[in-house]
């Protein structure tokens, strides 16, 4: 099993929900985060006081996935969050040794 833990822009979510939908990702931890990258924020303007931003803001979508999803789900999140721009974010993979299902101790695979 792998675990991918993928930053992305706040307004690129809903495309890349659905396409990890299409690929068979049924479940998926979703936060809001605040973070940077090279870019190392921006400075804008309000009510004629200029100020930095830091820390922008981003989602992390965590999921655990049989490894032979993780391709097609790396490639959906690839396609659907990628502008091209500075701060597109990153896509994490980590081996998962063993995943348990509380509810009734399933464990591995079956747990997902």
């Amino acid at each position: 099993m792998k675990k991918i833990e993928a930053i992305i822009q706040p307004s690129r979510f809903d495309a890349v929900k659905e396409a990890l939908h299409e690929v068979g990702v049924d479940g998926m931890t979703v936060s809001e985060v605040r973070g940077h990258g090279r870019q190392k924020g921006h400075t804008e303007v309000y009510r004629g006081s200029e100020y930095t931003v830091d820390l922008l803001p981003k989602v992390k979508l965590e999921m655990v996935v049989p490894d032979r999803m993780a391709d097609a789900a790396v490639q959906a999140i690839l396609k659907t969050a990628k502008t091209g721009k500075i701060g597109d974010g990153k896509i994490f993979l980590t081996h998962v040794d063993d995943a348990i299902r509380i509810r009734n101790e399933e464990r591995g695979d079956a747990a997902l």
